[in-house]
């Protein structure tokens, strides 16, 4: 039913939604592959030639996920050419929370001055896709007209969770926070979501984890470190998901919106490493140019890759009004997930 309101996409599913504005923030702390291999005491080059990133970026003294997340929204405001009274609903979109209670949401509502604004504020987390999730729960509530700007930011302190004994992990990852204004499309502007998809497989809720920290496994602040804090993952079973389900799934998410592979102008995908996005182009036979990377100079920022990506395309120029394209990640879980868009 939602998806008839708007026929006049090309797409008979598609959802009237518009990019207004996007925002990033990177904190100031930056960390070279260089210095990770001289930590490791690795060869020279070692770290980039394994995970295709060059550096990162770690939060300092005082940097939270909520103050990362309120800049990169203040941006995303500030290019979309509104200010945060304008907001009525705002969407934490992240991996790992800043604390348990209360949600991260209101912790950044809170930062952008809005404690007192009543607008809803809550969290969506499907890990490394909470930003899909978080879009594609927008684009439904802009359609019905409950909301008319939504503001989604992602923000991640994956270093919080770092094991340096495992370079191969601890050297991918950065920290930092992306932000999107979205709202409601006209139907003479042709802005839509034109598919989206979301396939979870549980079966592989081991392949990629952190056990502590909730009821199971709750932390300790007094006691020593110990492996259930850190990010675990078995990247060989993590490849193999991928390359069993993600082709598949490219194909039904094209047909959904109607189009092809040829007709898309750029393809966004989760900054998940440097293999991982090489596997990309070539299994889904796309081109090089086609696909926005900028996990050389961020890491994998979990949640917050795909909106940082979204944002590169967008304010360097790369997204044009009118272009179609796509987001597409996989994520713990074992999720994958996707969107089509006309910018």
């Amino acid at each position: 039913m939602l998806r008839a309101l708007f026929t006049e996409s090309s797409a008979l599913n598609a959802l009237p939604l518009r990019i207004l504005g996007t925002g990033r923030h990177l904190p100031a702390r930056e960390v070279t592959s260089h210095a990770l291999d001289a930590r490791w005491q690795l060869p020279a080059g070692t770290t980039f030639a394994r995970l295709g990133v060059a550096t990162r970026h770690y939060v300092g003294e005082g940097e939270t996920a909520s103050s990362m997340g309120a800049a990169a929204a203040q941006q995303a405001l500030a290019n979309a050419g509104i200010d945060s009274s304008q907001i009525d609903c705002l969407i934490s979109a992240c991996s790992v929370m800043e604390q348990p209670i209360p949600c991260q949401a209101v912790l950044i509502q809170r930062a952008l001055g809005l404690g007192d604004s009543g607008i809803p504020a809550f969290d969506v987390n499907a890990t490394c896709l909470s930003f899909v999730v978080a879009l594609d729960m927008a684009a439904n509530a802009l359609a019905l007209g409950r909301y008319q700007r939504v503001l989604i930011v992602s923000s991640e302190v994956a270093s919080a969770g770092l094991d340096e004994a495992v370079p191969a992990t601890a050297g991918l990852f950065g920290d930092g926070a992306a932000a999107v204004v979205v709202g409601r499309s006209s139907a003479d502007d042709g802005s839509a979501l034109l598919s989206s998809r979301l396939s979870s497989y549980g079966s592989g809720a081991d392949v990629c984890r952190i056990r502590g920290g909730g009821t199971r496994a709750p932390h300790d602040q007094d006691s020593a470190p110990d492996t259930s804090r850190a990010f675990w993952m078995d990247g060989r079973s993590a490849y193999r998901f991928a390359a069993r389900h993600l082709p598949a799934f490219w194909e039904q998410l094209l047909h959904d919106a109607g189009i092809t592979a040829a007709q898309l102008r750029y393809l966004v995908p989760h900054q998940a490493s440097g293999g991982g996005l090489d596997h990309v182009v070539r299994a889904l036979g796309l081109r090089s140019d086609q696909v926005v990377r900028i996990l050389h100079a961020t890491g994998n920022q979990v949640a917050a890759s795909l909106p940082h990506a979204l944002h590169h395309a967008c304010v360097d120029g790369q997204l044009q009004r009118g272009d179609v394209f796509a987001l597409l990640g996989t994520g713990a879980g074992l999720a994958i997930g996707g969107m089509v868009l006309r910018y």
